[in-house]
């Protein structure tokens, strides 16, 4: 992946920080974008083919701030990765349209702006968007219906997008993550004690009997970014430890 830039969402942290090294340690320049400084400071200082660049990738005018400091640093945008994501769970007696809002915001709008704002660029040398979505968009989630639907708006739009813009040679994929050691849980604002139980239950439940690593699921999305995937198109890749087939 030598040469080509690429942008990573939510890359201060799990999934998004792993995917980031992974991609510099190939060899592409990568734009690591989030909202809290102290975690781009030190991923910039984990390998010297990083940036970070401080954004909300839910407000248009950030968004086109983002890809304007990628062309400004390399002159060209290969490669997007949507993975800034919102875990939001509620029962349907208790969501808010507040919480939906938020959820579409950071899961369907965000990534529909940056891919946007990218396509002048990604049609040059035939880029790649890879969305970030979840097991829980194809395996009914109790407790978490908008979060699901949002992903699994996400995996609709990765495969209308791949019709649309492979004439112009972008590739658009998608990787769906089973439960994943990350800060999601955390950031939810459930208790500690309740996420506990829910890790215990997510792991009796996996065929593999472990909750991922963010290195499981980052290898895949370099692979999806890199050039050598070029025949491959509007897939949706689930790496969840076999989750969606029980």
């Amino acid at each position: 992946m030598a040469e080509l830039a690429a942008i990573v969402t939510g890359g201060g942290s799990g999934i998004g920080r792993a995917t980031a090294l992974a991609l510099a340690e190939g060899g592409a320049n990568v734009l690591v974008v989030g909202r809290r400084a102290e975690p781009l400071t030190e991923i910039e200082q984990a390998h010297p083919l990083i940036r970070g660049h401080i954004a909300d990738v839910a407000i248009e005018s950030e968004v086109d701030q983002i890809v304007k400091a990628a062309v400004a640093l390399w002159d060209r945008v290969d490669v997007v990765v949507n993975n800034a994501g919102l875990y939001s769970p509620a029962p349907l007696a208790d969501v808010t349209v507040e919480q939906i809002d938020r959820l579409v915001r950071m899961n369907i709008i965000a990534p529909t702006l940056l891919a946007r704002a990218s396509l002048p660029y990604l049609t040059v040398n035939g880029g790649a968007i890879v969305n970030v979505t979840s097991i829980f968009a194809q395996k009914a989630a109790a407790r978490n219906s908008h979060y699901a639907a949002t992903k699994a708006a996400l995996e609709s739009l990765t495969r209308s997008w791949a019709l649309e813009l492979a004439p112009l040679g972008i590739r658009v994929n998608a990787v769906s993550p089973g439960p994943t050691e990350t800060e999601l849980l955390a950031r939810s604002g459930l208790p500690a004690e309740r996420i506990e139980a829910i890790k215990e239950r997510e792991t009796a439940a996996i065929p593999l009997h472990r909750r991922g690593a963010p290195d499981d699921v980052a290898r895949w999305i370099a692979a999806f970014a890199d050039p050598a995937a070029s025949w491959v198109t509007g897939e949706v890749f689930c790496v969840d430890g076999g989750l969606s087939l029980v």
